[in-house]
């Protein structure tokens, strides 16, 4: 996964096919907007994207390796499995809410673990523990890793300064605007798909604790590389209610999102 990122970051494209400028401050990427200000769209709207050859190789990757957990589609219109070009961010998203059904919170979050342990080779959790102690260092050096590798994924985003323990470092990742939330608009997709099996992932399998804080006002969410997550009771997502009028599997009359309450 770490090579084929390398590619979407090295390799020379013709300009048409241009799909990730740095900004400014260097610090961000923005990762094949549409939108004629290179920003994501406002609250409410979605963001239009181009996405290349190698964001759907990696859609294509993720949708095929959950393929196996989700469930039929309801309405099946393919006699044979797409090709690997046909899949898009929707294609994805779409399998993500089919591996949801008829699952619990904990049950979704061992999937995620599942399918993101199906795709490193042997032995990989151990050596990224010897290449990764839990240090500001390797804090830093993950953050700043996850700007390009996971554009195409959560959209464009920035490292930014923390604060862990007392100790300012730049192991933050601010995601503008999250294109897993934006596409889904699921509250229990976001937390149960994404966010803490992404915490559980690096704290316990790599041993590099991270906490992720999705912000539902504006769809932005912060990574903290270094910050040991707090339990599920404990975090103010346990509280979180549906988003009413984009989820279509919302219920109104529930203070808490249902996808989080089993």
């Amino acid at each position: 996964m770490v090579v084929l990122s390398f590619q979407t970051v090295q390799f020379t494209t013709p300009k048409h096919l241009s799909l990730c400028k740095p900004s400014v401050s260097g610090c961000s990427i923005r990762c094949g907007i549409a939108e004629p200000s290179g920003e994501p769209a406002p609250m409410g709207q979605k963001t239009k994207y181009n996405d290349g050859f190698f964001e759907r190789g990696f859609m294509t990757l993720f949708a095929r390796k959950m393929m196996k957990f989700a469930a039929p589609a309801k309405l099946r219109t393919e006699t044979k499995e797409k090709a690997w070009w046909e899949y898009d961010y929707e294609s994805f998203v779409d399998v993500s809410k089919r591996v949801m059904q008829g699952r619990s919170r904990s049950q979704q979050q061992k999937v995620v673990r599942e399918v993101l342990l199906s795709m490193l080779p042997p032995g990989a959790p151990e050596q990224f523990k010897k290449l990764f102690p839990p240090t500001k260092w390797a804090a830093e050096f993950n953050a700043a890793l996850t700007v390009p590798f996971f554009h195409w994924l959560v959209g464009p985003s920035e490292v930014v300064e923390v604060e862990i323990d007392g100790v300012k470092q730049r192991s933050g990742v601010h995601i503008k605007k999250c294109r897993y939330l934006e596409n889904s608009g699921c509250v229990g997709m976001c937390v149960n798909m994404c966010k803490f099996p992404t915490q559980d992932f690096f704290t316990n399998e790599f041993g590099l604790p991270l906490t992720m804080i999705p912000n539902f006002e504006d769809m932005s969410c912060e990574m903290v590389y270094g910050q040991v997550p707090p339990p599920f009771e404990d975090d103010p997502v346990s509280k979180q209610p549906c988003f009413t009028d984009i989820c279509s599997i919302a219920n109104p009359s529930s203070s808490v999102c249902p996808k989080l309450q089993n």
